[in-house]
Formats: structure tokens, C-alpha cells, sequence
């Protein structure tokens, strides 16, 4: 009887009264998700910039092929989200994108987000409906989410030429958006001979000859990848990007003022890091250096609740795990490298530089 009490008088205190906004608006997360990646996928926003002119649910859902009733609900949902605006006119509800919508999320814009919302829909989300398993295991869940191997990484990535071009639309995104801040976080103009290992798109390579015209950049990837980025991403008019093809975990590195390694060190485990460090630091100019570029965790752990995110999404994806600053620093230092320093851009992926001594 007295445990029943006291349980009564625990469901009475103000914790288990209040409502849980929070923890409901957690649970509802891939609700907002999902409608964002629907919407770009059946071209709702492309619809509405290509018309220049607000439009009716009935034109959209006739445009994308899509049901009216499904439409209606889609429409209302981006405009409580924000994505939309609504018009009145002669009792009509109409709909035109915002701002933010035409610019991120239609496939034309220079600055578009539309390729890697389709690869977090169609890729990163089948991976993390088991990351409870991922969790129980501690590795990535490829094998379970596609039924192919992932003894190596990247050849469960690039599994097929149109999954890897959806990787390099991703990456080419991103630092379409991101790129300028990190390669601008240290003043990088003293390094003419700039190599970005596993430079993918080539986008940043791009933000670097723009943000140093003195500099030029080589890109080092796989074949297949190099492939891919002159056919989709590089042009004859990048006079300053080259590239040189092979594994830079076995292959001879080309010799360079600064190497950049963007998004690397996140896939693969503390002595994979090491082991490529190393083959930087053997290869680097002295006076040269290592720029990382990554989403840097707090000293405590304690947050950026993004990266803390990310972070699970290595697991799920891959090998590696994000990091602080001091935990890439020591990476650094058991490579060879000092005077490490790291900039905080304000944005999601920041900069952290290691030197070669003279």
C-alpha cells in the first residue's frame, strides 16, 4: 500500500505533468525530414520557381504528377514548415517557394542543397534504420541496408557509378556552401602547391584557386572517381585543377606545399588516421603542412548537437567518428606534425592546420 502511494504521489509532481514539447517534437524529427526530401524529390519546388507566379494545388500536383489530396496535404505541410508561402486570391489558396526554398532546394541554383537531400532520402536513411543494430555492434550497417559488403568502405559507397556521382553531388554541394569559410580560416596563400587528397568534385578545389589565385591544386582520388569528376564536375576552364589518380593509403602522394584532407579523417579509425598522416608527413615539403577540414565536437563532449549527430551517422556510414580539436591535434602530433592550430567557422565544418618544421 505504501508503494502505491508513493507512486501516486510520484505521478503528481510537475516533471510528468508538463508536457513533453520537446521529446514529442524529437520523435516527429523524420516527420519534417521526410516531407523535405518528398517534396524536393517530386520537383515541388522547381515546379513553383519555373513558374514565376504563385500557383494552385491543382497545378502542382498536375506538374509533378502527384495526387491532389496527397498534394494539398505536401503544400500545407512545407507551408508550416516555412518552405512555402500561401496567396489568396478569389478564394483560392495559392503557393509560391520562399527565399530560402528557391535558392536551397530547387536542382538549379548554385548554391543547391536538392543533390544531398537526395542522398541523405535514398542512402544516409536506409543506413540509419539500423542504428539500433549499429549501436549493438558498433559498425556500419551497409551490408544490412544494401545488401552489399562494406569490408571496404569506399567500394560499398561507390558500389555503382550512379551511387558514386550522388556521393560527389553531395560533396559538391556542400562545398559549394561551406567550401570558402574553411579553406579562409588560415591565411593559406603561402602555399602555391596545394594537394586535396580524396578532393572528390572538385569543388573545393575550386574555393581554394579562387580564394588564392597563385595557388594551384591537384586533386588525388580513385581512378573511377577522377573518371566521374571530369566528366561531371571539373572543365577545361579549370586551368589550375588537375589530377593524379590512386589510393593515397598505398599509393605514392604527389609532393605539395599543404595537403587537404576535407572530410577524411571522419571515416576511419584512429590508426588508419595515423598510418595516412604519416604518409603525408613523409611526402610534405618542410615548412609545409596538413589542413583538416571537419566538424569539430566540443572539448567535453558536450555538443555541437549537429556534429554529436554526425557523429552516429559515422557509425551507421562508416569506420570513423567526429572529433575535438585535441583528439585531431594528437593525430597530428603522433604523425609528425606541429604547431597545430583550429579556426571555428560559425558554420557546420571547420579547419584545424598542422605544420611540417623546416
Amino acid at each position: 500500500m505504501a508503494e502505491r502511494q508513493e507512486m501516486t504521489s510520484t505521478e503528481g509532481t510537475s516533471a510528468t505533468d508538463a508536457y513533453p514539447r520537446k521529446i514529442l517534437q524529437y520523435m516527429e524529427g523524420f516527420l519534417v525530414s521526410k516531407t523535405v526530401f518528398t517534396s524536393c524529390e517530386l520537383g515541388v519546388f522547381d515546379v513553383l520557381l519555373a513558374a514565376e507566379c504563385p500557383l494552385s494545388a491543382e497545378e502542382i500536383s498536375q506538374a509533378v504528377g502527384a495526387s491532389l489530396d496527397g498534394t494539398e496535404r505536401l503544400l500545407a505541410a512545407c507551408t508550416g514548415l516555412q518552405l512555402l508561402n500561401t496567396h489568396q486570391e478569389h478564394g483560392r489558396v495559392l503557393y509560391s517557394n520562399t527565399d530560402e526554398a528557391s535558392v536551397y532546394l530547387t536542382r538549379s541554383g548554385p548554391l543547391s542543397l536538392f543533390q544531398s537531400i537526395q542522398y541523405s532520402s535514398r542512402t544516409i536513411y536506409f543506413c540509419w534504420h539500423y542504428l539500433t543494430d549499429a549501436v549493438r555492434e558498433g559498425r556500419n550497417q551497409y551490408e544490412k541496408a544494401f545488401g552489399v559488403s562494406s569490408k571496404d568502405l569506399f567500394e560499398a559507397l561507390y558500389r555503382c557509378d550512379e551511387e558514386m556521382v550522388k556521393f560527389m553531388q553531395l560533396m559538391n554541394s556542400i562545398w559549394n556552401i561551406c567550401g570558402k569559410d574553411v579553406v579562409t580560416a588560415f591565411d593559406l596563400s603561402p602555399f602555391k602547391l596545394i594537394c586535396d587528397l580524396g578532393g572528390c568534385s572538385g569543388a573545393l578545389a575550386k574555393q581554394c584557386t579562387s580564394a588564392y589565385p597563385e595557388c594551384t591544386v591537384t586533386i588525388f582520388d580513385l581512378p573511377k572517381v577522377v573518371r566521374m569528376s571530369r566528366e561531371h564536375f571539373v572543365g577545361e576552364a579549370d586551368l589550375r585543377i588537375s589530377f593524379h589518380q590512386g589510393d593515397f593509403f598505398k599509393d605514392p602522394l604527389p609532393e605539395a606545399d599543404l595537403y587537404i584532407l576535407a572530410r577524411i579523417l571522419h571515416d576511419w579509425t584512429d590508426e588508419r588516421c595515423i598510418g595516412l598522416l604519416r604518409r603525408i608527413y613523409e611526402a610534405c615539403k618542410p615548412g609545409g603542412g596538413v589542413l583538416l577540414v571537419e566538424a569539430l565536437l566540443h572539448e567535453d563532449g558536450s555538443g555541437p548537437l549537429t556534429v554529436q549527430l554526425y557523429s552516429l551517422n559515422m557509425l551507421v556510414q562508416t569506420e570513423g567518428r567526429e572529433r575535438t580539436a585535441a583528439q585531431y591535434a594528437a593525430l597530428l602530433a603522433a604523425a609528425g606534425f606541429a604547431n597545430t592550430q583550429h579556426r571555428l567557422t560559425g558554420k557546420i565544418y571547420d579547419a584545424v592546420l598542422g605544420l611540417k618544421e623546416t
